[in-house]
């Protein structure tokens, strides 16, 4: 098997059938068959490998979990059935009642209603930090404190964290770096290369690429992977054979479309930077970034998520989604088609006036995700949007 990760990603495949598939075949059963007691209750203990019931395992999961592995440079993972059921595994497979988490203010909306929200029911408690002023965490950690959870580049903001400086904080302090790596996919930054322990993704978004099914992943160290696989299974998030068999095939192409991804975006970037209409565009490979540098050091591309400050505020935000007419407006993000949302009453519409501000969403602000079509025609829709 080849050492290249694009290779590995088109060329792992777990099984065939007797037919021989050159593409992998999908395995549609809840549960699987035992030749005999002695093997069947092997496989249950776990002393004979092999598939038992699909909440536990199945041929289509394995495949996408182990080249997930192979793409992040992670040792285990485990598949479930949307981004958010795998934010909340990560957390819960891994803490208890009593723990504490340090975590960037800089957050999915979901995320934030899951600390605030659902975790204190369970008696996990929180505290936020600035991601950039890294320096400032000290006054954070407790003694109960067990986990540093962060978001890099941030939805939708863009803000990013410094994963070499992140790392040696949480691990100087007896953290567990958890990661959520979803808007750089492991084509543009591996986590792992800086430490972290645990690393989510919603593969919704670009490991989809195509707007059909969800998923999500967690990836890590075996050890802290074991944990939370038992939480998994015993809870029931898994991820559908159908949809790992589909996410699996969209992994083959996943290199390539972040490439289309990144490019388009860079070009939009530049393009709508001059425009009177915006007051600021953040895209992290833009020089004006203002973490340009750690964008050059830490993402091999800039991503293909575009934020765009609409002078105007609320008023200019819904006159500019109300004239879009190739663009798609949804929620959504990394998908083929370029998608236009405003988080402030949208995905982060729970969260107060203060608490948006605090990252960097504004009533202006529009997150552009930019999708696979010609450059030209994404532009062309943009710009004549934002013409009063």
């Amino acid at each position: 098997m080849s050492e290249h990760k694009d290779t590995k990603a088109i060329r792992t495949q777990i099984e065939r059938s007797q037919h021989r598939e050159h593409s992998s075949p999908l395995f549609l059963t809840s549960s699987f068959v035992f030749d005999n007691a002695e093997q069947m209750a092997g496989m249950f203990s776990g002393k004979i490998p092999g598939d038992v019931y699909s909440r536990y395992a199945n041929p289509n999961t394995n495949e996408f979990i182990e080249k997930m592995c192979h793409l992040e440079g992670a040792e285990a993972g485990f598949a479930t059935a949307s981004g958010m059921a795998a934010v909340w595994a990560s957390i819960v497979g891994l803490l208890k009642s009593g723990d504490h988490i340090v975590a960037s203010r800089a957050l999915f909306g979901s995320t934030h209603q899951l600390l605030t929200q659902i975790l204190p029911k369970f008696g996990i408690e929180h505290t936020y930090v600035s991601g950039n002023e890294i320096d400032n965490w000290e006054s954070a950690v407790r003694s109960n404190s067990k986990m540093l959870l962060v978001e890099t580049p941030s939805n939708p903001a863009l803000q990013l964290i410094d994963l070499d400086k992140a790392s040696a904080f949480a691990h100087h302090h007896g953290l567990l770096l958890n990661v959520d790596n979803c808007f750089s996919t492991p084509i543009i930054q591996q986590p792992t290369k800086y430490g972290a322990d645990i690393i989510t993704h919603s593969a919704t978004k670009y490991i989809d690429g195509q707007g059909r099914v969800l998923g999500g992943i967690i990836l890590g160290k075996k050890q802290l992977v074991e944990e939370i696989t038992f939480f998994c299974r015993h809870t029931g998030p898994a991820l559908s054979p159908f949809n790992a068999w589909l996410l699996s095939k969209s992994l083959e192409t996943l290199s390539i479309r972040m490439d289309r991804h990144c490019s388009n975006a860079q070009q939009l970037a530049t393009r709508l930077s001059n425009s009177r209409h915006v007051a600021e565009t953040l895209y992290p490979h833009l020089e004006s970034h203002p973490q340009y540098d750690l964008a050059k050091k830490q993402m091999k591309l800039g991503g293909g998520i575009i934020t765009l400050v609409l002078k105007g505020g609320i008023r200019a935000g819904t006159r500019f989604l109300d004239k879009i007419n190739l663009c798609s407006l949804s929620a959504n993000l990394g998908d083929s088609r370029t998608i236009v949302t405003h988080p402030a009453s949208t995905t982060h519409s729970k969260l107060s006036a203060e608490e948006r501000a605090s990252v960097g969403i504004s009533d202006g602000l529009i997150r552009i995700s930019v999708g696979l079509e010609h450059i030209d025609d994404i532009a062309s829709d943009i710009e004549q949007a934002l013409e009063t």
